[in-house]
């Protein structure tokens, strides 16, 4: 099973060569760059993006998928910017939204990726038809943008209502999105109903992961192990899936820790059972 980590783990940074260096170093044979523009400025292209795709164009690590954007600013939103939301109701915030996505998907000109992961809606977000809707249009608009790009659209189970794993199987198969897949995130199906019912539901759609736990009490991206789900269960899931994702890792950054032995002990673990 391939060992990848996403950037999520030093988001508040700028991404560098240095720093994918460290990850390359923890055993991740892949990586997914987390699209914030404090991290990574994906609209500048000649210079940040360039930078990066050097350092994956002569590493020999892929970059197997990017994530969407969640806010358009450089603050993460601190400095009132709306969230990015597909889901959207009102009409200019979402092309707004698309157009920022769209410009996150414009990496892979530099550097190919094979998935970009996709929120629908926000965090904790309420269910209603308009927004299903809104957010199924929105999907077939950026699809339709990433295929030439040699980009597929997956789907996260995120912690709101438009994101439960039915509502995502609904949507995908009531648009007929046969190209669009999910990729499962442990510690939310942890948080939303339990990992092993999450995973019967959108088995045959997995096509990558986040592995993170946590305590069910907040989405706190602990390291495996440092929290309460059964690793040893959620990974038998994870080998009997039918189309075999990478294991990646989607952990909270903590200054204190040494992140490259972290990771080797995590994949190690992960990998026994």
């Amino acid at each position: 099973m391939l060992k990848a980590m996403s950037t999520y783990i030093c988001v508040k940074e700028r991404l560098h060569p240095g720093l994918l260096d460290k990850l390359a170093q923890g055993g991740a044979q892949a990586i997914e760059i987390f699209a914030a523009r404090q991290h990574l400025d994906y609209g500048n292209r000649r210079q940040h993006v360039h930078e990066i795709a050097q350092w994956f164009h002569t590493s020999g690590v892929a970059l197997t998928s990017v994530h969407a954007p969640m806010f358009a600013d450089y603050e993460w939103g601190r400095s009132g910017s709306p969230p990015v939301n597909i889901a959207a109701v009102d009409r200019a915030q979402r092309i707004e939204a698309m157009d920022e996505i769209k410009r996150a998907l414009e990496i892979a000109e530099q550097i190919p990726f094979r998935f970009l992961i996709q929120h629908v809606g926000t965090g904790n977000e309420s269910f209603s038809d308009h927004k299903f809707e809104a957010a199924m249009t929105s999907i077939e608009h950026l699809r339709a943008f990433a295929k030439p790009l040699g980009v597929r659209i997956l789907l996260e189970n995120i912690p709101n209502e438009l994101s439960e794993p039915e509502k995502l199987v609904e949507l995908i198969q009531g648009a007929h999105f046969e190209d669009v897949g999910v990729c499962f995130d442990f510690g939310h199906a942890h948080m939303m109903t339990n990992v092993a019912q999450a995973f019967d539901v959108l088995k045959n759609y997995i096509r990558s992961t986040h592995v993170h736990d946590n305590k069910r009490d907040r989405d706190s991206h602990l390291w495996p192990g440092d929290g309460s789900i059964d690793w040893k269960e959620a990974m038998e899931l994870l080998a009997s899936a039918p189309h075999t994702p990478p294991m990646l890792l989607e952990i909270e950054g903590d200054e204190k820790v040494n992140s490259a032995e972290k990771m080797g002990e995590a994949f190690r673990k992960l990998e026994a059972m």
